[in-house]
């Protein structure tokens, strides 16, 4: 591959990030997302796919699994910030209120801290129901240097 293309594909690098930075989606959750998730995963717990058990619950209705809305995050890393070429090192998560079916998830990932050595970026992520947080964490990522690629043309 071109270093030109490589360059075109590849998200931030580690020196154009900055403090406070942030990215955020949006994704309806819908029900077909539920048993997408439940499918690929194996969790059918029936609390996210039978509504007649769901009514029986805390919730009385069927709720997103927690995992579908963080994995929400990971997208928001992979494609904006840091963005393509970065590797997830760890994600701490804490789920603060369900997900419902249509309910609209917001996720905001912000830039706490650059370690320009490891080439490692501390990010602070969360996720949002209409304005109220839902799920809040902490991801370490790795982010490529420009000067990993500066004297090849080509890789």
């Amino acid at each position: 591959m071109k270093l030109e293309t490589f360059k075109k594909l590849h998200g931030f690098f580690i020196e154009d990030l900055k403090l406070n930075q942030t990215e955020e989606i949006e994704r309806k959750i819908t029900e077909r997302d539920i048993d997408s998730f439940a499918k690929l995963t194996g969790d059918d717990n029936p609390v996210h796919t039978n509504s007649d058990f769901a009514k029986k619950t805390l919730f009385k209705q069927k709720v997103a699994h927690g995992f579908l809305s963080a994995s929400l995050i990971s997208t928001t890393i992979a494609k904006k910030l840091p963005g393509p070429g970065s590797i997830y090192l760890s994600q701490s998560l804490k789920f603060l209120a369900p997900v419902f079916i249509d309910d609209l998830v917001k996720v905001k990932v912000t830039v706490q801290e650059i370690d320009n050595e490891k080439k490692k970026v501390k990010l602070l992520t969360e996720c949002f129901k209409y304005e109220k947080k839902i799920i809040s964490g902490e991801a370490i990522v790795l982010v490529n240097s420009k000067k990993d690629f500066k004297n090849n043309e080509s890789l």
